[in-house]
């Protein structure tokens, strides 16, 4: 077959099978068009679902005698006219194909008329026809589409239409978007004659409201929380819900970017992150959320509907949708502002934690007013976006290290394991986990100092790791292990942490006692890389953390180190160092977990080895105790 080039009819149809999916795709493209004209008053006429009719008027600044059959033609738009206008794109439409594809599939005619023109004038194109009938006609300044029949032309298409109600339904859904888009705009749909929906133009925020419960729902507006945040030339403004307002179904979720509607899934999975410790997995969040930032860091010509979007610094993005939503659902639920925590007085000596786990699931903090369950909610922690998680392991050894490939070589491990799990099995007798372990203290203690760690053998009861040491075998509590691995994170003796600046500057209210507080021990959380500034009497901002803290909840973990600084800074003396500071954080970001593997715990030893060569504190009863098993191999034998 020989190369030709295709006929302008043919190769609009083509193109129409892209932008016009259905009527509310032909309601969508109109709609935008009168926005992008400057219109504050639409109407929206439909019949049949809009197989018969959709017609679409509008008060914008309408188009000129001399432009109007033009604007029919393919690829001619007002909008944009050199490469920078593309790249830099501020109007919902630019590429000139809505008229004409709409056209070659449908009866259209378009009248309108500038304020600069005493009349207006029509013009009329069907789908077989291409040329373009201009003709005088009367109408106020403005314009108004009408399309017949459509596609009339293209049988295959039509019968592929659903019901009436079905179509009408999305065109219904269509317009909600639109309608939480502008609300400076009314909005007037009608359907065989009716007046669905009419959405006057909002000027207040109580007006405001008014059209969000129009569109989202009564319960919606009862549980919203307002978002105001920008940061770097980024913005974002909106409104989400509790944790309350939750639904079974994802169709309150509207989200636009410079003013344009978005099904973006960098943006999703932002906003889902920013709930996972909030919403059950058959929940779902709803929002309304607009981002603003500059046009020429946000591409949309990615998609033929323009539903997507590719941003420049996606991950910019992401983190800055992300920390703006979970800080106001924190601020939502009075983490912000927590009462004086008499847990977080406690005198900085390291105590050990109970073997008691609980067998239950971690669950969210709901109700922060139970100074029990606040003191323990750092174990719960927010969990890092992916990419932050690579940059951290990208940037510090730590949390790899070299030095755990040694120990898991050996093939003899599995087979001592196995051995080893056989000599640990016990009674069925429900004894806790304390009787279960008991040892002999007291010869332990005085007779057996452990000065070396050997192989790792077998994890036990999940929490506990069995090794062999230079004065037999060895218990070693992982929790503990953790803790240590985190003191040795925060070791700032030899010179002090850098602190990496948070993407969005967390506010923090504070007491007048937490501020002296504060102000005391200043240069000690600058030596341990906290940056915080003082911005009012009763505001803090935490500029930055080290790179251990980063992936802690703040919201919680810095107002109460504040009360804790406080209860030391009342007589205006430092009663405390920075050892003491470390043990504090190192006993409250701990991650409950009673399910490690053999590999979990040999790569946490290994950290450790690597954090504190030849310092670990195989002295402490509370981190490492010697196992007998003399009566137990006597039994058998």
């Amino acid at each position: 077959m020989t190369i030709r080039i295709l006929p302008a009819r043919l190769a609009n149809q083509i193109a129409a099978g892209e932008v016009v999916e259905r009527p509310a795709s032909v309601v969508k493209e109109l709609v935008e068009n009168s926005l992008d004209s400057g219109a504050t008053r639409i109407e929206i006429d439909i019949e049949k679902g809009g197989a018969k009719l959709i017609r679409v008027r509008d008060n914008g600044s309408g188009i000129n005698k001399d432009e109007l059959g033009l604007a029919l033609s393919r690829h001619a738009t007002s909008k944009i006219q050199t490469l920078d206008d593309l790249e830099a794109i501020i109007s919902l439409g630019f590429r000139g194909e809505a008229l004409a594809s709409i056209s070659s599939v449908s009866r259209l005619t378009i009248t309108s008329r500038p304020a600069t023109q005493e009349e207006a004038w029509s013009a009329y194109s069907e789908g077989r026809d291409m040329a373009v009938k201009l003709q005088p006609s009367a109408h106020p300044v403005g314009t108004t589409v009408e399309v017949l029949d459509l596609f009339f032309n293209t049988p295959a298409r039509r019968k592929f239409l659903r019901t009436e109600k079905t179509e009408f339904t999305h065109i219904d859904e269509l317009l909600k978007r639109i309608a939480l888009s502008r609300f400076d705009v009314s909005l007037t749909l009608r359907h065989n004659g009716k007046i669905i929906r009419q959405y006057r133009a909002a000027s207040s925020e109580r007006q405001e409201e008014n059209r969000l419960a129009a569109v989202c729902g009564a319960p919606f507006v009862k549980h919203m929380l307002k978002i105001e945040l920008a940061h770097q030339g980024l913005r974002l403004h909106g409104w989400i819900t509790t944790p309350q307002g939750a639904r079974q179904q994802s169709d309150l979720q509207y989200c636009y970017v410079n003013g344009r509607m978005m099904r973006d899934k960098l943006i999703n999975h932002a906003i889902r992150q920013s709930y996972e410790s909030s919403l059950r997995p058959d929940q779902c969040a709803t929002y309304v959320l607009f981002i603003e930032l500059d046009p020429h860091l946000v591409d949309v010509n990615v998609h033929p509907a323009k539903h997507e979007v590719r941003f420049h610094q996606a991950r910019l993005v992401h983190d800055f949708i992300y920390q703006a939503l979970s800080g106001a659902l924190a601020d939502s639920q009075h983490i912000e502002t927590p009462e004086l925590n008499q847990a977080a007085f406690s005198a900085p000596v390291p105590t050990y934690m109970s073997n008691e786990r609980s067998t239950e699931p971690d669950q969210p903090a709901r109700n922060l007013s139970d100074k029990d369950g606040y003191s323990r909610q750092y174990l719960t922690t927010e969990r890092p976006s992916q990419a932050v998680i690579q940059e951290a392991k990208a940037s510090h050894s730590w949390n790899r290290p070299t030095t755990a490939k040694p120990r898991s070589s050996a093939p003899v491990m599995a087979e001592q394991s196995q051995a080893y799990q056989q000599l640990m099995k016990v009674s069925e007798a429900p004894v806790s986990i304390e009787n279960r372990l008991s040892t002999t203290e007291k010869s332990s203690t005085l007779s057996r100092i452990v000065t070396k760690l050997g192989k790792a053998i077998a994890v036990v009861y999940g929490q506990y790791l069995l090794m062999t040491t230079d004065q037999g075998c060895v218990l070693l509590a992982l929790t503990k292990a953790v803790e240590w691995r985190v003191r040795g994170q925060l070791n700032s003796q030899e010179e002090p942490l850098k602190s990496q600046p948070l993407l969005v500057p967390l506010s923090v209210k504070v007491s007048n006692e937490e501020i002296r507080g504060f102000e005391l021990y200043r240069e000690l959380l600058e030596r341990l890389g906290i940056h915080l500034v003082t911005r009012s009497h009763q505001t803090v901002m935490v500029m930055g953390v080290p790179q251990p803290l980063r992936q802690q909840n703040l919201q919680l973990l810095i107002p109460d180190l504040l009360s804790y600084l406080a209860s030391h800074g009342a007589s205006g003396v430092l009663t405390l160092n920075v050892d003491n500071i470390v043990t504090w954080l190192s006993q409250r970001v701990l991650i409950e977990k009673n399910d490690y593997t053999l590999s979990e715990a040999i790569q946490l030893i290994a950290e450790l080895e690597q954090l504190w060569p030849g310092k670990l504190p195989l002295h402490d009863g509370h981190f490492i105790q010697p196992v007998d098993f003399s009566a137990t191999i006597a039994a058998l034998n």
